[in-house]
């Protein structure tokens, strides 16, 4: 009885294949990438583009070169070899995680976001932010984003009023958000994603763009809705460790 139980059971070189085949395919379909692509190309490839591909890029190279020791000519059918369990659990974590990743929005991001408005002044947006105890505020008019208000970028824009001899009166109470922001020298610290963003995509923002403070989340990433939820940098070390234990 007991062997038969087993017969029912995937080979551990099944197993590999089976993840191997289908990170194979996750990558070069997201990708656009070639189909005729060899594994190595496509690792090194798909690396600036993918964040989890980046972290395992020496573990999937070596399971390329370890899926052409196992099998025989290509045929997956001729096993030549069976990989230790630990490397089968571990391309599997890999394949998960690359092909039903987690989103962003269920997992990280903040949904309960705050938001503020053009014409509100700048005493109003620093007292939001105080009560709230968020840094990061989305400031929108006639329902469309303009930026966010950020409390390091208000404070080195107030320095900046004073140093041109204004008064911090003046500045709290007749500089409107919108004057502030549309005196920054570009919005690439901030973007907007779609709801469905995953936590791979999130964390390859960050990381390819060191200047970016906050994501966030609308349902088809457009500046005209409203958000759905926001990501900062502050929870870019919870995002890793989610994958970690996804």
């Amino acid at each position: 009885m007991e062997e038969d139980k087993k017969d029912f059971r995937k080979s551990n070189a099944k197993r590999f294949l089976d993840a191997y085949n289908n990170i194979d395919y996750a990558l070069k379909t997201r990708y656009g990438l070639n189909r005729a692509m060899g594994f190595s190309d496509l690792i090194r490839k798909s690396v600036v583009m993918n964040y989890v591909v980046r972290k395992y890029e020496d573990e999937l190279i070596d399971y390329g070169r370890l899926r052409n020791a196992i099998i025989h000519n290509n045929n997956e059918d001729f096993v030549i070899a069976e990989p230790h369990d630990s490397v089968v659990e571990d391309i599997e974590h890999i394949e998960k995680l690359l092909t039903t990743p987690p989103k962003a929005l269920d997992t990280v991001g903040r949904k309960d976001v705050v938001i503020t408005y053009a014409g509100k002044s700048m005493r109003e947006v620093i007292t939001l932010m105080a009560s709230s105890n968020f840094s990061n505020i989305p400031v929108y008019k006639d329902n469309h984003l303009i930026g966010v208000a950020n409390g390091q970028k208000i404070l080195n824009s107030m320095g900046q009023f004073l140093i041109a001899g204004g008064k911090c009166g003046a500045f709290l109470d007749n500089v409107q958000i919108e004057d502030m922001l549309s005196s920054l020298q570009n919005s690439n610290y901030y973007v907007v994603k779609k709801a469905d963003c995953t936590i791979e995509e999130a964390l390859n923002e960050f990381y390819n763009n060191h200047k970016l403070l906050a994501i966030l989340f609308t349902k088809n990433g457009l500046n005209n809705e409203m958000p759905l939820g926001i990501m900062t940098g502050a929870n870019v070390s919870e995002a890793q460790k989610i994958l970690e234990q996804y």
